[in-house]
């Protein structure tokens, strides 16, 4: 029978506490335990992976992190037929209610027992080295079908009553072309996940099922009050339109895929905040399509509300913030209808996703920036996938690709960050590591000077990195922004876009099959974010600290933000009236709007300089 649940106000709060202390200390252990056991480099390096906990009404509990859904587990496998040491697994994107975006993403459900009933789930899913597919890695940029993204796998029982499926395992490597580290990456994701059911299960022994459940409520709500309190409170009602745009999708020439949103605010409904996809694209042909449209739209809710979090107070309140289900009742979705970028129908391809989910990032932003005066970040752009495979000195067939990171968008109070990735926890690939397993050499890893956007606030730098050769190899490349900018805001400037090169070649965003030669250099920038205001109004002493840094130019200094400075690089000396006289002159020639797309908007847009919905 199950035990009645207290109201959440009556609750202990040093409960509260030890319970939201233990699911945070839950998820770590499950994620330190993937780190530390998985074998591709794709997870145990670049640590592109999350766990998550779920209670047994399918609430996401844990906020340090979006993580993918139960749903489409609990659909196929009513809980009342769940055992103890099963587990459950899926990568299939139209099958995920949402919460699997691409097939490399591979999902592993954990149930946890109290007394023989279900009482909460641990999940991990994570970007995996290779599932099959047209190319190697899984991430076909010139995809036009699902089919030819790799290996698709439903919600089925992986493990039965802690027996291991034999057969579906054996399925999936063979269609790997990385079958040994996709075994132990998916035995390292099933272990921890086992480990942190046994973990979560003791919690409920020691307290009781009730009291447990009574304190996952409380966490919620405190979620979702302190949200509305805090944070909504802050939007002014009206309605707010705003849209940015994808640049190619691997199949058509370059052209603005469209992501809109229509934003309104109606602080007297249980949800204040109204999110319209309405104006989106038609879905794309090449695989930038992403399937939002299902359970409500409850992923993308949990997506998107972080950046909610940037109208806290301060930003040390703001890191305080966890997005968990408590943010959900707070917003409506209403998506348009089949066959756009966000509602694709089946089989259209999806493995290029990031680049509409995390313009979807930069959307909301923007349309709170008109909202709020401009108090919200400029964009960013910090997920790209490069990468080389070929045979190796032993004439064994490898696989080398990584998340680069890119920079952050300058804020209404500090410079954005450098070199960051939107997972948190993810980076790039060691030097050292790449050097001794693969037959390469990588010449530079720095910051890319002069790829932020300039503003009184400069946008975080990208980063420059080199990498030569030592075999004939392939190139690949799944990568946006490198002919639109991540756009600044309030008078900031747009950054710097992506780029690659190849001795003198210079290479679109989404490329497969690329060849490089022994010898010759791979040349990567990422992009910078945008600027936050004027960068006029950025203090020269600040400028020239920058180019002490090696962030800015001494010719970015002068032409960027209209400071003329003088002697070596380490030591720079501002040129004060040279400096007031470049300032005036640029000021008055200034006619930077609100958003700053930067040049290749033009060329995309026939000529116009901005949109129409960047008018405030």
């Amino acid at each position: 029978m199950t035990e009645q649940k207290a109201p959440a106000a009556t609750v202990d709060p040093v409960l509260i506490e030890i319970v939201e202390g233990t699911l945070a200390s839950v998820e770590k252990e499950v994620e330190t335990a993937i780190a530390r056991t998985a074998r591709s480099p794709m997870i145990r390096d670049a640590h592109d992976f999350r766990a998550g906990i779920h209670d047994v009404k399918l609430r996401k509990l844990t906020g340090r992190s979006y993580s993918a859904l139960v749903n489409p587990i609990v659909r196929d496998f009513p809980i009342e037929t769940m055992n103890p040491g099963d587990v459950f697994f899926h990568n299939d994107v139209y099958l995920s209610e949402g919460g699997i975006g691409h097939l490399p993403d591979l999902c592993v459900t954990v149930p946890v027992f109290h007394k023989g009933e279900v009482v909460a789930f641990v999940q991990a899913f994570g970007h995996h080295d290779d599932i099959g597919g047209a190319v190697p890695g899984s991430m076909p940029s010139h995809a036009r079908s699902v089919f030819e993204e790799g290996l698709m796998v439903p919600p089925i029982k992986l493990w039965d009553r802690g027996v291991p499926n034999e057969a579906a395992l054996r399925i999936m490597t063979r269609n790997s072309r990385m079958p040994d580290s996709l075994a132990g990456d998916l035995d390292a994701e099933c272990s921890a996940c086992l480990m942190g059911a046994r973990r979560l299960a003791e919690l409920f022994d020691r307290y009781g099922r009730e009291a447990v459940e009574a304190c996952f409520d409380a966490i919620i709500e405190k979620t979702t009050e302190t949200f509305r309190r805090e944070l909504l409170s802050k939007i002014p009602e009206g309605a707010y339109v705003w849209e940015d745009y994808a640049e190619h999708d691997g199949v058509d020439e370059p052209k603005l895929h469209t992501q809109r949103i229509t934003l309104t605010v109606d602080h007297s409904r249980p949800a204040p905040l109204l999110i319209d996809f309405t104006g989106t694209s038609p879905q794309a042909k090449g695989p930038i399509n992403h399937a939002g449209d299902y359970a409500d739209g409850v992923f993308l809710k949990k997506w998107l509300a972080p950046i909610l979090r940037n109208l806290a107070d301060t930003p040390e309140r703001m890191a305080e913030l966890d997005v968990n289900e408590g943010v959900v009742p707070l917003i409506e979705m209403r998506f348009p209808e089949k066959g756009t970028l966000l509602t694709p129908i089946f089989p259209a391809p999806t493995n290029a996703r990031t680049f509409v989910i995390l313009r979807l990032l930069g959307v909301l932003a923007g349309v709170l920036a008109k909202a709020t005066g401009g108090r919200m970040p400029a964009d960013q752009e910090t997920i790209r996938y490069t990468g080389v495979y070929g045979t190796n000195d032993d004439g064994e067939p490898y696989l080398m690709r990584e998340v680069l990171g890119g920079g952050s968008g300058g804020r209404w109070y500090a410079d954005g960050e450098d070199t960051i990735h939107v997972v948190p926890d993810s980076r790039n690939i060691p030097v050292e590591f790449a050097e001794a397993r693969w037959p390469l050499r990588v010449e530079r890893l720095g910051l890319a000077v002069d790829s932020g956007g300039p503003g009184r606030f400069r946008g975080g730098l990208g980063y420059d990195k080199h990498i030569r050769m030592l075999r004939d190899a392939s190139f690949m490349s799944i990568a946006d922004r490198s002919i639109l900018s991540c756009w600044g805001v309030n008078g900031g400037k747009a950054g710097r876009p992506f780029r690659v090169e190849i001795e003198g070649r210079e290479l679109e965003g989404l490329v497969d099959d690329e060849p490089v030669r022994a010898g010759e250099v791979i040349r990567i920038r990422t992009t910078g974010g945008g600027g936050w205001g004027s960068p006029y109004d950025r203090e020269p002493e600040r400028v020239a600290a920058d180019v002490r840094d090696g962030k800015v130019s001494f010719e970015g200094a002068r032409d960027d933000y209209g400071v003329v400075l003088t002697g070596p690089q380490d030591e720079p000396q501002i040129d004060w009236e040279a400096t007031e006289r470049l300032r005036a002159r640029l000021r008055a020639a200034d006619d930077t709007p609100f958003f700053d797309r930067g040049p290749g908007y033009p060329i995309l847009s026939g000529g116009k300089l901005h949109a129409d919905v960047d008018v405030l």
